[in-house]
Parts: C-alpha cells; structure tokens; sequence
C-alpha cells in the first residue's frame, strides 16, 4: 500500500514537471519507465492515474510545445502506453495519439525538405527563354479527367468492335476505365449538387479572422469561474493551469491545435454554430442576400398580421 502511495505521489509530480520545458523530455522519459515497470501490477486506480498522465503529455504536446524532440519522446510513451493498456476505448484514443505525432513528426520533415528544395531552386537561378521547367505539371480539372476517361472507354469499344483487341485486355481495360469514373463522380456530383440547390456550399473560416482569434492561458482564477470539470469540447480533456485556450466570438474556448482543423473546414463555432467570417466574397455576398430576403419575408409576415397594406 505504501508503494502505491509513493508511485501515486511521484506520478502527480511527473505530471507536475510536464508544464516545465526543460523538463518535458526527461519527465516523459520516467514516466515511460515506471509505465513499463509497474502498470501491469498496479491497482485499477492507478492504472487509471498512469492513462490520465500520458493524455496529459498528448495535451501538452498539442498546445505547447512542437519541437521535434519533444514529440519523438511523445510518441515514444504513446507506444509503449498502447502495448500495456488493455482497454479498447483507451487503446483507440492512444492510438490516435501516435498517428498525431508521426503526422507532426513527418510534417517537421517534410517542411525541412520543402524548404531545402526552395533555396536549391533559388540559388539555381533564373529561368530564361528556351530553358525547361523541372516543376511538376499542374493537377488537370475534373472534367478534362472525364473527358480523357470517356474516350478511353470509346477507344476501347472500337477495338472490340473491331476485334483488334483480346477479351481480357478488354476486360481489364473497362473495370480500369469503371473504377476511374466513379472516383471522378465523387468529386463532380458535389459541384453539381451545389449548383441545383442554389446554396453555396459553406466555405472555411478566413484565416486572418482565425489569425486573430485572441489567445487565453488558462489560470486558476480562470479555472475557479469555470469550475473543475472545464475542459475542451473537442478533445474532451480538462483543462488545467497553463493551457493555452482559443476563444470565438461566442465566447466559447478551445485548444489551438484541436480547433484548427475544424476551421479549417469550417466557418462556424463546433458548439453553437455562431459564423465567423470567411475569405470567399460570392458566399459573403448571399448571406447579405439571405440577410435582406428573410428580414422582408418578417416584415411581410407582421404587415398581414396587423392587417397592414391590405387592399379591398
């Protein structure tokens, strides 16, 4: 009993050390060592507490700090965390953890590369007439993708017709040109959708709005109003002394990292709905529209009511 008290204790103070930089890497470090030694033997609610500490590094990580070290320590303890943890909801969401920080991981790499390739690009110089480009060919539209599908297809049809080809090319041949087309669909139907419906499809968030979204750190007065059980919408995890929260204009507050994507596909608060504004004037332009059309349906509607402009 004594040593549970004494792992619960060095536990809380790993935790504790997490908020520290310069201490980030070697607490994880611990905390991954005392997870291999001594989870499978611990008490269920201590087992409990060795889960809540390791979603606390995966917070940390995603709202403070992104140095590559600190993520491959990360993704080191979310490892060996989904090995020992047995249960399946926690193995999903530790799951979710590791393929975050090899996305991060492969995003730091990716971007050290891309910004290689751009000083190999500017320290070869200009490019000048007759000089070929070496950068990749732009994606083609999805028409023009259509179209090359189709006459593919009619290209195979007169070779059968002809009897120039055999019928397992022919076969591969069609189930390639199917598959092709149907892939195609996925990204047209939507546009067409769009077009008959006569509602334009909700564009992202502007990024000089979300840009400008005030950033809050979380303090314990702050905690106090907002009570203990505070915590994230989207990622569902309290929210402690030091986290940073992003705050809508409704008011409602998030982790930076956690409401990104969502801004990034959306324009809108993920709790109620309240719109920011976007980059995409046609679609600022029939809100405005829609604005005007429902305030003169109102004023219609109180003009009968009242029995107002009515003529015999």
């Amino acid at each position: 009993m004594a040593q549970e008290e004494d792992l619960k204790s060095r536990l809380q103070e790993l935790q504790k050390q997490l908020s520290k930089k310069q201490m980030f890497e070697e607490s994880v470090s611990n905390i991954r060592s005392l997870l291999q030694q001594r989870y499978s033997s611990a008490s269920p609610s201590l087992q409990e507490l060795f889960y809540s500490v390791v979603c606390r590094v995966a917070t940390v990580l995603k709202t403070r700090y992104t140095a590559p070290g600190f993520w491959n320590a990360g993704l080191g303890l979310f490892q060996e965390a989904e090995q020992v943890i047995k249960d399946a909801y926690k193995k999903k969401h530790l799951q979710s953890c590791i393929t975050q920080a090899r996305e991060q991981l492969g995003e730091i790499q990716n971007g050290s590369e891309e910004l290689r390739e751009t000083q190999n690009r500017i320290n070869r110089g200009y490019l000048f007439e007759g000089h070929l480009t070496v950068d990749p060919e732009p994606p083609q539209p999805d028409w023009l993708v259509q179209s090359n599908f189709l006459s593919a297809a009619a290209t195979l049809l007169h070779g059968e017709s002809s009897g120039q080809l055999d019928s397992s090319n022919i076969m591969d041949g069609a189930v390639n040109i199917l598959q092709g087309l149907v892939d195609g669909l996925d990204n047209i139907v939507p546009e067409i959708l769009d077009i008959d419906s006569g509602v334009p499809r909700v564009p992202p968030a502007s990024k000089e709005v979300v840009a400008k979204l005030p950033v809050t750190t979380v303090t314990e007065e702050i905690l106090s109003k907002l009570g203990k059980d505070a915590a994230c919408s989207i990622c569902q995890e309290n929210l402690v002394a030091g986290d940073q929260m992003q705050e809508l204009p409704c008011k409602h507050m998030f982790h930076p990292p956690c409401l990104k994507p969502w801004l990034d596909e959306h324009n809108s608060c993920p709790i109620c709905r309240h719109e920011l504004k976007t980059d995409d004037h046609a679609y600022e332009s029939w809100k405005e529209r829609e604005k005007e059309a429902e305030e003169e349906r109102k004023g219609a509607a109180n003009a009968v009511r009242g029995g107002e402009y009515m003529y015999v």
